[in-house]
């Protein structure tokens, strides 16, 4: 049996090295267009940064080595450039020219394309992506020099790349299109990430993208332009606005595609084609919560359809399962972290949900160091997890690996509440943010709990009766102007005033993270009132309503 393969990274060499264990005996010959073959994409912008010192670092394999211990044929600089079906033969592009292969099955890892928008002075000499070793190599030694950089794109790339930046000493423009950066989070949890980015010198410019460049202009190689008129100088421009799947020759050989231009698979990652596999960035697949088909360039489950491939060309059966979109990031002193749908995604495919915040603390209160983990879920109607996302300076990994499970799992508000976490006070509480969660939702789903939400604001001034119920001196510090103080420990002294001032209104209750308006709520809610707990607190409110006004100084009772 001959197996090509065409890619050697991710889901490529995963699928030629899972071949191998399997068959010992088979013709395994790997083809790469660039110069290396299984490098740390992802660890690109560590070495821009300098975390990761040496590039030679990024470059686990080589053809060498490949050779040496899997007896896999890799062969860098070798570009296919068609494939007959009909013969079962590619036509590949060598140092020393045009040769043809047959093979007996075919495995297709092209990955994805940079996009390039269209706009004046992309090709100048400043600009550039980072998806290459020689890419990291090159900006890593420009950094030397170079005084400020822009970023297009404030994705997990751009992100990372900004930061790289800014550990180098550079001055640095996000610039991202999208009305905020990491636009896959939640604006209420997005929020926090830009101001990590903002607290650490980072200019960020959202809602707006460059239409054009061109060289020179204030002291630096280049000027770039702005939707919005402005102009940014910098000597290093790095484009980092998305991708789209390599597919042409995918689509020039036949093989049935989306309408997007993804290679289209079954749970097998057989094409439409049953002598041809596919895998990695280039293939469309399902969304475990939306259903929804599409790529989804994420490492993780690139490897492991270049494993479930190889399985399927070896007669073994592996039902590939739905892609979750898990993925998480670093900014500076923050970490973001999601899993499932968002609400976002949920409101385009018609699913009703509803969310929760939560912002506990990442361990034990009493044991030193202990920070805010900002926590939200997304939950069906009936309780069962939709999607999850975390922010803060530690453990949003972890919680968001466990929610990640659960949600594989098909697990609903119960089965997170019950979950049995590993607790130590240096690692966690008795009581973990995830089983918080769970609790949280729990009640909503079961009534004990009546939420109001941030976008009730406007309604909830209007015709209810606020109740801030924390602390005088967090009151004073910053409140909404319309709302009464009352801290919770007095509401049951004061519930006679409380009907009284509520004069048949309903009665919203806040506090700063959703903990003890929670407490006041069913107290209220036992004395007959029509009560509701603000969802997430100010900590939440603040970070979704831009802008907020927050009047200061203590409340002045007009009757109580």
């Amino acid at each position: 049996m001959r197996i090509l393969v065409i890619g050697g990274v991710a889901g490529g060499m995963s699928a030629a090295a899972r071949a191998r264990r399997l068959n010992e005996q088979a013709e395994i010959i790997v083809f790469e267009k660039g110069k290396y073959v299984s490098f740390a994409n992802c660890g690109l912008p560590y070495h821009v940064g300098g975390e990761i010192e040496q590039d030679s670092y990024l470059l686990l394999h080589s053809p060498a080595s490949l050779k040496a211990e899997l007896d896999l044929d890799v062969r860098i600089e070798h570009e296919v450039i068609s494939i007959d079906r009909e013969a079962q033969t590619v036509l590949v592009a060598t140092p020393a020219g045009t040769e043809t292969f047959e093979y007996d099955a075919l495995v297709l890892s092209p990955g994805a394309d940079a996009i390039v928008p269209p706009i004046p002075g992309v090709d100048l000499p400043q600009v550039t992506h980072l998806r290459t070793v020689d890419e990291a190599r090159e900006l890593a030694a420009r950094t030397a020099t170079a005084k400020r950089a822009v970023v297009m794109g404030a994705g997990f790339i751009g992100l990372e790349t900004a930061e790289a930046f800014r550990h180098r000493g550079l001055e640095v423009t996000l610039v991202e299109l999208a009305p905020q950066v990491l636009p896959p989070l939640a604006p209420e949890m997005s929020a926090l990430v830009e101001k990590e980015l903002r607290a650490h010198g980072v200019d960020v410019r959202t809602g707006v993208a460059a239409t054009g460049i061109r060289e020179g202009g204030d002291d630096a190689a280049v000027t770039v332009t702005l939707g919005d008129g402005t102009e940014v100088a910098a000597d290093i421009v790095v484009m980092s606005v998305g991708v789209r799947p390599n597919t042409a020759l995918a689509a020039e050989a036949g093989l049935e595609l989306t309408d997007r231009g993804a290679i289209l698979v079954d749970s097998l990652q057989q094409t439409s084609d049953p002598h041809i596999w596919a895998a990695g960035d280039a293939i469309a697949v399902r969304h475990g919560v939306t259903g929804q088909v599409g790529p989804v360039p994420l490492a993780g489950p690139a490897n492991r359809q270049g494993r479930r491939a190889a399985d399927s060309i070896m007669g073994r059966v592996d039902q590939a399962q739905p892609v979750l979109g898990t993925a998480i990031v670093r900014a500076f002193g923050l970490t973001a972290a999601m899993t499932g749908a968002s609400p976002r995604m949920l409101d385009a495919a018609g699913i009703e949900y509803f969310v929760v915040h939560t912002h506990p603390g990442n361990h034990a209160g009493y044991y030193p160091g202990s920070q805010i983990l900002h926590l939200m879920g997304v939950f069906s109607p009936e309780g069962k997890l939709l999607g999850a996302q975390a922010v803060g300076p530690d453990g949003a990994d972890k919680r968001i690996d466990v929610l990640a499970t659960a949600l594989r799992a098909g697990m609903d508000v119960d089965d997170i509440a019950e979950l049995e976490l590993a607790y130590a006070p240096p690692f966690g509480s008795a009581k973990d943010p995830v089983n918080m969660l769970g609790f949280l939702a729990q009640n909503v789903v079961n009534g004990t709990t009546k939420v109001w939400r941030f976008q009730d604001l406007d309604w909830a001034r209007e015709n209810a009766l606020l109740i801030d119920v924390r602390s005088e001196r967090e009151y004073a510090m910053g409140h909404l102007p319309e709302a009464l103080n009352l801290p919770h420990t007095h509401i049951r002294e004061y519930i006679e005033g409380v009907k009284q001032m509520a004069a048949g209104r309903p009665v919203r209750v806040l506090c700063a993270s959703g903990v003890r308006s929670y407490y006041a709520h069913r107290v209220l809610a036992q004395h007959g009132l029509d009560s509701a707990t603000l969802d997430g607190g100010m900590f939440t409110l603040v970070e979704a309503v831009p802008g907020l006004e927050l009047a200061t100084g203590a409340f002045q009772p007009a009757n109580a």
